[in-house]
């Protein structure tokens, strides 16, 4: 194989590596990728704010099974307990929020705004039937945690094996 043939093959390699990374990243960011709306109305400088931040966030989760319980956690910084509200709706766990800027200052100007603000909706598929009744969440640095006990008809027990 000459050198122009082995540099070929190395930039096609090379090529097919980064193009198979960003399909990899696509596809798991396809679901954590999160619409952001907000209301035109009279618009405050927070709310221009808002109006020109990304319209796009990636309000990422984790969904893990244990034996008795679903925990979900999902990346949403900058937000208080009160402005979620979760439900489960057909074995899918559904969080809305609504994440407000905070303006503080009264100079300077935005170079890049990359933050998204505004209504938001999540909808993540659970693995098992849950009880709502017993649920519970909490919100610390950044992360709201849900405990979904499942439900008493699915949890899954080991059998013990009498000797006769």
């Amino acid at each position: 194989m000459s050198n122009l043939d082995q540099l070929r093959h190395g930039l096609q390699s090379a090529v097919d590596s980064i193009a198979e990374g960003w399909r990899s990243l696509r596809e798991r960011a396809s679901h954590a990728l999160t619409r952001f709306t907000h209301q035109q109305k009279d618009q405050s400088p927070t709310e221009q704010l808002m109006a020109n931040a990304s319209r796009w966030g990636v309000l990422a989760a984790e969904v893990k099974e244990e034996s008795d319980a679903i925990v979900v956690k999902l990346e949403a910084p900058g937000m208080e307990p009160d402005q979620f509200d979760i439900e489960i709706v057909n074995d899918i766990l559904v969080v809305r929020g609504h994440k407000v800027a905070e303006h503080e200052e009264k100079t300077g100007r935005y170079y890049l705004l990359e933050r998204a603000y505004g209504a938001f909706e999540r909808a993540i598929p659970l693995p098992a039937p849950v009880d709502e009744s017993q649920s519970r969440a909490t919100y610390r640095r950044g992360v709201l945690t849900i405990t979904l006990p499942k439900s008493g008809v699915h949890l899954s027990r080991k059998i013990p094996i009498k000797a006769t």
